[in-house]
């Protein structure tokens, strides 16, 4: 497709109002318009909540948020504030939200479409438009749209600035990831605990990450007692949390956010997946995915990521766990054995 024309120093606006971790799978596009457009200002809308994300990511001029769930007065006086304020606004998503946005902000839209009725309808809304197509890796969804403006694709993930964590091992580190954000995508506490037994018996110092939330500070107190790691839970920041990653020899993590971090940040990755199908959401390396995972295999590796699954009939079923709900639980992910994730640990370190 053509290149889309765009005035001298245009103001670009990427809207992504999504989870942490598809915010973090747009920073390809975000680059991918960087490049393109050296001297534009560019600037991402994201909820607040994720914003922190895109701290210090050198592609960005800026970052607007908006609360998760707004008010009426909140979302009209968005709007006012970001009316005809862009050269060009692209929606990253076909939600109703973000094409409003879109919509809303920029003289010149681009964004995708479902094949229905309300798709169509909201396709009039853009100039340029892309049909939703399934079955499709996150990043490549995102890359389409520097297709679609004729611009060259940049398959690089972004992670934020990384700044010093403090009180580091003086020797190799190894970080663990335990908690992702439901229930369904958990693996089994004797796994973890079995795990950092393994990296410490490597030589390795142990450092366990997590969240702020009470409630996952008692899920992690369970995993960890008497275990041999230390634990930076609640402590660190994105930033921060980046700066980590980088340094690790190695990270291991289930489905979420700071998997996909770790993979962006050049640290040897191990990911556990259970439902989640990795040919949609699996961890981007650095440098791109040459091959595509595939759906299901004991342990698959792509550049400095090794990716685990416990191969049942149903894997990746794409649904939350077996009961159906985010706190339910996962077959293939109880019956993870520790020696198959410990198998892809020393594939990863060799």
């Amino acid at each position: 497709m053509n290149r889309i024309e765009l005035p001298s120093h245009p103001r670009i606006l990427v809207v992504a109002l999504r989870r942490l971790g598809d915010v973090l799978l747009t920073t390809p596009l975000i680059r991918s318009l960087r490049r393109a457009w050296p001297d534009a200002t560019i600037e991402a809308l994201v909820f607040a909540d994720t914003a922190d994300i895109l701290n210090g990511n050198l592609d960005l001029n800026g970052v607007v948020v908006m609360p998760t769930r707004p008010t009426m007065g909140q979302g009209l006086a968005l709007a006012a504030r970001l009316w005809r304020r862009y050269d060009l606004a692209i929606s990253t998503q076909g939600g109703d939200r973000p094409t409003f946005f879109a919509a809303i902000a920029g003289r010149v839209r681009a964004g995708p479409f479902e094949p229905n009725f309300s798709g169509r309808l909201k396709r009039l809304a853009f100039h340029r438009s892309v049909p939703y197509q399934p079955g499709v890796h996150r990043v490549e969804e995102i890359l389409q749209f520097a297709d679609l403006l004729g611009i060259a694709r940049v398959p690089d993930l972004v992670a934020p600035r990384s700044a010093d964590a403090g009180g580091m091992p003086a020797g190799p580190y190894a970080v663990i990831h335990a908690a992702p954000m439901f229930r369904y995508k958990q693996w089994s506490k004797q796994g973890w605990r079995e795990l950092a037994a393994a990296l410490a018996a490597r030589g390795l110092a142990v450092i366990a990450t997590g969240g702020p939330a009470e409630s996952e500070r008692r899920y992690l107190d369970d995993v960890w007692t008497g275990a041999p790691v230390r634990r930076l839970d609640g402590q660190l920041d994105w930033p921060q949390l980046a700066g980590l990653l980088a340094k690790a020899r190695i990270y291991v993590g289930p489905d979420t956010s700071v998997t996909h971090l770790a993979a962006a940040s050049g640290c040897a990755t191990v990911a556990l997946y259970g439902p989640t199908d990795p040919r949609l959401w699996g961890p981007w390396p650095v440098g791109g995915l040459q091959t595509m995972w595939e759906a299901t295999g004991r342990i698959q590796q792509r550049g400095n990521v090794w990716l685990v699954q416990n191969a049942l009939p149903c894997t990746p079923c794409q649904l939350e766990g077996c009961e159906r709900r985010l706190d339910s639980h996962s077959q293939c992910l109880d019956e993870l054995l520790p020696e198959q994730v410990i198998a892809a640990l020393d594939q990863a370190l060799n």
